[in-house]
């Protein structure tokens, strides 16, 4: 089962009143991870403080999934945790290629965490494909520190494209940021266009078909200087607010941003916790990782199909289900369970979706191969939104981890 509101050694605490503990008011920390595939540094930028909180307010101390690296806040005088994030990154996907073995490089990452009302302890750490931990820092924030910059609203146009009708209190929905990308100022009503766009082929897919009443949907309508991407393969560097481009990694479909930092400037006073990066471009492309962001395409045939399967990463924590091979070094080593929900190795098949079998349906079951790996790897379906875009839904146990993680998000 997807270990929703189950505390992992280490980490289990006392539920957290929020009001307890903190204001309603985000803090926003600025990391940059750096190294190579030996080594791995983590170092704290800056502070920022923006208006009001968007996320969860119960359940503060639990970890829905554990993913590739973990924040948490603890109490500077008594050491009690109130606070925990997991997330994965752009950096810890580098580290797996060919050129982190030759040069080192930096990553930046951003996260919002609530803000304090005494001083906490601010651990970060991110582990590799066996889950040991492979960085690790800690610093204290004081929320009476001067230098905790208060950031002025970005005054970035914006609308609501989607907001529920049936929530006592819209506080306690989801909060999903659509930022343009490759928007001119002329193509700003093509951006909205394109937005309900992702909002309708998102929606119209279960479980979020179920869900739609639990998110809130805001358009950001960030004005490019130029025109589509940058796409370094056909010389062409664009100038755009967040500075995608294709060729992430030298993979040519690849289209993601380093410029983290950049992206929470300008969401800077609009309430978010998911953030999709809309590219005004019909080139195929895109990247979703794990409570970072999703980046995608406004205009290739596949936009509705790569969307939703891009979601199912960085919202959902899900994994890929297909597979290229066998890597001498892979994603998910035969002595460790994967922490996607999908995916396991049988090294703790009990805690991922043994309790939906046998299924009389015949779509859940073992199905070997996937996470990039022929062999090694089981996945629970033939076929499923996280393996082909020809695949229509989710799986089961893939709506089933979806629909247990916005509980996690929404239920109190």
């Amino acid at each position: 089962m997807l270990l929703v509101g189950v505390c992992f050694p280490g980490v289990c605490a006392l539920a957290q009143q929020f009001d307890d503990y903190f204001e309603d008011r985000t803090l926003r920390l600025d990391y940059v991870f750096a190294g190579d595939n030996r080594s791995q540094h983590i170092f704290f930028e800056q502070a920022f403080s923006t208006p009001c909180w968007a996320g969860r307010r119960s359940r503060l101390a639990e970890m829905p999934l554990r993913g590739n690296g973990q924040l948490k806040l603890t109490d500077h005088a008594t050491g009690r945790l109130l606070y925990t994030h997991t997330f994965s990154t752009l950096f810890q996907e580098w580290q797996a290629t060919e050129e982190a073995q030759h040069v080192q490089k930096a990553f930046e990452a951003s996260y919002n965490v609530p803000f304090p009302k005494q001083k906490v302890d601010v651990t970060l750490t991110l582990t590799d494909f066996h889950n040991r931990v492979a960085a690790t820092m800690t610093h204290t924030i004081d929320p009476k520190d001067i230098l905790i910059r208060q950031l002025v609203p970005a005054n970035v146009p914006h609308r609501y494209v989607w907001t529920p009708d049936s929530v006592p209190d819209v506080k306690d929905c989801i909060d999903l940021a659509i930022v343009a990308e490759g928007y001119t100022k002329e193509q700003t009503d093509k951006f909205y266009h394109d937005c309900q766009r992702a909002v309708d082929a998102l929606f119209a897919h279960e479980p979020f078909t179920s869900l739609k009443q639990r998110f809130n949907v805001v358009a950001v309508a960030a004005e490019s200087v130029d025109s589509g991407p940058s796409v370094p393969h056909l010389g062409r560097w664009s100038r755009t607010p967040v500075a995608t481009h294709y060729d992430t990694f030298y993979s040519n479909r690849y289209l993601m941003t380093q410029d983290i930092h950049r992206l929470y400037d300008l969401l800077a006073g609009i309430p978010f916790e998911h953030i999709i990066v809309l590219v005004n471009t019909d080139i195929y492309g895109g990247g979703g990782i794990y409570n970072q962001l999703l980046v995608t395409t406004s205009d290739h045939s596949t936009f509705k199909e790569v969307l939703v399967h891009e979601f199912g990463h960085s919202y959902g924590g899900l994994g890929d289900e297909y597979e290229y091979g066998n890597d001498p070094e892979p994603m998910y080593p035969a002595d460790t369970e994967p922490w996607e929900p999908n995916l396991t190795t049988k090294v703790d098949f009990q805690q991922k979706w043994a309790d939906m079998l046998p299924d009389p349906t015949g779509r859940v079951g073992l199905f070997e191969g996937g996470g990039y790996q022929s062999k090694g790897v089981w996945r629970p379906s033939k076929d499923c939104r996280m393996k082909t875009n020809e695949s229509p839904d989710f799986c089961p146990v893939c709506s089933r981890a979806l629909m247990r993680i916005s509980d996690f998000y929404t239920n109190h």
